[in-house]
């Protein structure tokens, strides 16, 4: 029996669903919890596969509904449909739907299937995701104080600079009222504190990094492979060669997580500052002229690598630890 493909484009308010049984079938149902289960109560006993791009929030409301059916859902990168589409013209809802079905229907066997995250990593990364807007808010007021200089000439400046420095106070206060709440979700399931607590143990790796390795890995369920982290996370060199006309020194992809990169590597710079055999390591590779920052990403690499295996292992880091 040939499989039910159902590729669903999700926006804020709509979605778009394709399906493609004996026939290719449209359909346009409001992205709420009691519309989405009525849609797929028609197909309870089908077992259809299911796929979707990853939009983020506008997802849970669906996947809170898939949840509790027994279907092959999957969840695509947009850039991975992108660039799987080849040289296409026009976009709409519609199509897009289309499309995500073709790309499922042949692509499902080498993709990984959705599963459910826990409710203590969706915590996390709803507190995650606050958090990191926050910061953006308070950057971006932060900023405007240097223009408020040009407000003197109409008496204007320490008015709106008051004003600004109250709103950054306010934003701070959420931003540890935030992160506190982190710490006690953490806290609240022994395994994942047990993790965290082992994270904190490498060299440059403090709770803003453990909090985001846990959330990009599900409690380390779902990237178990510390190379697959690295090469999640952009640390890993990849050649460039073809022929004998083209090649290049081997070189990071651009295509990588910039939230986990950018932390990453301001764990690695707090790592070469202090004293720890990372820091060791980067003295001795710049001193035998290795470029710094080809340097600084290997210490991201070790980075994880190190964070792997305190977590395999169940050990607090030492250095120079053998184990049998």
């Amino acid at each position: 029996m040939k499989n039910i493909i159902i590729g669903i484009d999700i926006s804020k308010k709509t979605l778009d669903i394709c399906i493609k049984d004996e026939k290719v079938s449209y359909f346009t149902i409001e992205n709420k919890v009691q519309n989405i289960k009525r849609f797929f109560k028609m197909y309870s006993t089908n077992f259809p596969i299911v796929a979707m791009e990853n939009t983020g929030k506008y997802n849970w409301n669906l996947l809170q509904v898939l949840e509790s059916h027994n279907f092959k859902v999957y969840i695509i990168s947009p850039l991975h449909l992108k660039k799987s589409m080849g040289l296409t013209r026009g976009k709409n809802d519609k199509v897009d739907a289309l499309r995500i079905c073709n790309f499922i229907e042949k692509n499902h066997q080498e993709i990984t299937q959705w599963k459910p995250s826990s409710l203590t990593i969706r915590k996390i990364k709803v507190l995650l995701t606050e958090r990191a807007a926050r910061i953006k808010m308070r950057k971006q007021l932060t900023s405007q104080q240097d223009d408020y200089k040009l407000m003197k000439g109409i008496n204007m400046d320490k008015e709106l600079l008051k004003l600004n420095l109250q709103l950054v106070k306010s934003i701070d206060i959420q931003i540890k009222n935030i992160e506190k709440s982190i710490e006690e979700v953490i806290s609240s399931e022994s395994e994942l504190k047990n993790n965290y607590q082992l994270m904190k143990s490498v060299p440059g790796v403090g709770k803003v990094l453990s909090w985001i390795i846990l959330a990009k890995t599900e409690g380390f369920t779902t990237i178990t492979d510390p190379r697959k982290m690295a090469c999640y996370s952009g640390v890993v060199p990849f050649d460039f060669q073809s022929g004998t006309s083209i090649k290049r020194r081997p070189g990071v992809s651009r295509l990588a997580d910039k939230t986990v990169k950018r932390v990453l590597h301001l764990g690695a710079m707090s790592a070469i500052r202090n004293d720890n055999d990372l820091r060791n390591y980067y003295l001795r590779k710049v001193e035998e002229g290795k470029n710094k920052m080809s340097v600084i990403n290997a210490v991201r690499n070790k980075i994880i690598h190190r964070v792997f295996a305190v977590i395999k292992n169940q050990i607090p880091y030492q250095k120079n630890l053998v184990l049998s």
